[in-house]
């Protein structure tokens, strides 16, 4: 699964999943451009890979146009696109979210990847071939108290496939990664916080475990190489079974490990 002499755009790509994107992707071959908001360490990542740092604020349509101008006039055409800029929120009541609270995850979670995707997908559309990744969450497919994250995901999982079926006689390809719980930095704070449980994370899923971000670059890379040429319009879960787990607490919860025995 090589990606070599490709163009690889990741926005959110300094830190968590978007990092193990960049780092798994320039492993197989591929020119990176870590786009961020925080230039630092997007700087800091490029350099590492040999790649392009890009300041961008994904939330802005001009911003992300202009990013889209500025890669192809510094490496050329890009060819692969995974949309990892996201934020989460607090597991709260709905009447305890605040108007921006709730403007600033649809902005940068559902706009923000639409502005992405359309930047440079068109621009991949109009030369006939292409491949966009979005990052959604199992949060766009259950109910859960994330007022705000959980709509904004659901609509990224749409729209990736109301895309698909745009650009698909173009030659583009436009497929989504649904994360379960994923230890990123962001996660990781809001267990400090106290705001996640990580135990509860855990054995909520049918495997037992949290999901790493290389688990979701992986996921990512196969969608957007040449393997999943006949793939387009689905949306992956990559969620250590948690999907399938909960319905079993009615019947007395999943079955222990059977460990060596016959």
């Amino acid at each position: 699964m090589s990606f070599s002499g490709r163009i690889a755009v990741v926005t959110g790509g300094a830190s968590g999943i978007g990092a193990a994107c960049c780092r798994l992707l320039a492993a197989r071959g591929a020119r990176v451009v870590v786009a961020d908001l925080d230039t630092a360490r997007a700087q800091a990542l490029a350099a590492e890979l040999l790649g392009m740092a890009l300041t961008l604020d994904v939330a802005s349509r001009d911003a992300n146009e202009a990013a889209a101008a500025q890669v192809e006039a510094d490496l050329g055409p890009v060819d692969l696109l995974v949309t990892s800029a996201g934020i989460i929120q607090r597991p709260v009541r709905a009447e305890a979210m605040t108007e921006a609270e709730v403007e600033q995850v649809v902005h940068v979670d559902q706009i923000g990847t639409w502005n992405s995707a359309v930047a440079f997908g068109t621009r991949m559309a109009r030369r006939g071939h292409g491949a966009v990744v979005t990052i959604a969450s199992i949060a766009g497919m259950r109910s859960m108290p994330l007022h705000a994250y959980s709509p904004a995901k659901a609509a990224v999982i749409e729209m990736t496939r109301c895309l698909a079926a745009e650009w698909g006689r173009s030659g583009v390809r436009v497929n989504a990664v649904s994360p379960g719980y994923t230890l990123t930095p962001a996660l990781g704070a809001a267990i400090a916080a106290g705001e996640r449980d990580p135990s509860l994370l855990e054995n909520s899923s049918a495997l037992g475990r949290m999901v790493t971000p290389e688990d979701i670059a992986e996921a990512v890379a196969f969608l957007a190489s040449d393997a999943a040429r006949s793939i387009t319009g689905v949306n992956l879960p990559v969620d250590a079974g948690w999907l399938v787990a909960p319905s079993w607490g009615a019947y007395g919860g999943l079955p222990p490990a059977r460990g060596n025995a016959p």
